[in-house]
């Protein structure tokens, strides 16, 4: 049973996540031939406090 996990800085809309979870989730089916049924997607809502890039928060750089 193939299992991906996304980490995203939150904000995205439920419409752009289901987009994301039904993408990877045909991507998956198509390089390990994988049913729909048994491909599982977790998609972790990050606070922009808790993301660093190049030392900053990612809620300091306004990302």
């Amino acid at each position: 049973m193939p299992f991906a996990q996304i980490y995203l800085l939150e904000g995205r809309t439920d419409a752009q996540k289901k987009a994301v979870i039904e993408k990877v989730t045909a991507a998956l089916q198509d390089a390990v031939g994988a049913p729909a049924e048994n491909i599982r997607v977790w998609i972790h809502d990050v606070p922009k406090t808790n993301w660093g890039i190049a030392g900053v928060t990612a809620a300091e750089l306004n990302r």
